[in-house]
């Protein structure tokens, strides 16, 4: 990848992946003047606890379902083929030191960014743009973080965790995910079993 290319990186558990994230994607794409938008799976979340994730497999499929046609956006696997804990500082350390990297970050994950493992050189490494949530100050996301970009943006209040609550007790999420995911999470019966 040429040192000039502006790279943003939204990464996640995907479990689903859903239209929030995909909203996120496409205003950090615009707003922040980025080349490509990366979707990176992670393979196994330090900060996810006791939840038993979806096969890696089925959430990347999920992710490149829901990203297959669209302009600017890209699926990175190097996070779910990496054993152990997935930390951001080492997925950041896998791209060329040239090419500018951007943490596409909701609100809520931005102010808990002094939690992160390393989480100096993780700033140091990558902007961070922020995407709004409902229920998260962006006054206290910018006390927090003073170099972030806030996107402006319609805060979706949509989560992976109501969406497989819904699938798992038959009640309609259609319309969250994309069509390609929806179908696939249908065919697979993933969260019924919850």
């Amino acid at each position: 990848m040429l040192g000039n290319v502006r790279t943003g990186i939204l990464g996640g558990t995907f479990d689903p992946i859903h239209i929030a994230h995909l909203h996120a994607g496409e205003t950090a794409l615009f707003a922040a003047d980025l080349d490509r938008v990366l979707f990176l799976p992670a393979g196994d979340p330090w900060q996810k606890g006791a939840r038993e994730l979806t096969p890696a497999a089925e959430r990347l499929e999920m992710t490149r379902l829901a990203v297959e046609e669209a302009d600017g956006f890209e699926v990175d696997d190097r996070e779910i083929d990496r054993h152990g804990p997935t930390y951001t500082i080492d997925t950041l350390l896998t791209f060329p030191s040239g090419e500018e990297l951007f943490l596409i970050l909701g609100a809520d994950a931005a102010l808990g960014l002094p939690t992160w493992h390393r989480w100096e050189e993780v700033i140091e490494r990558a902007g961070i743009v922020v995407v709004p949530r409902p229920g998260t100050d962006p006054a206290a996301v910018a006390a927090t973080v003073p170099q972030a970009t806030i996107l402006e943006m319609s805060a979706l209040d949509i989560s992976s965790t109501s969406i497989r609550e819904l699938a798992a007790s038959g009640r309609p999420y259609r319309f969250l995910v994309p069509s390609e995911v929806h179908r696939f999470i249908e065919s697979k019966g993933i969260y019924t079993q919850m």
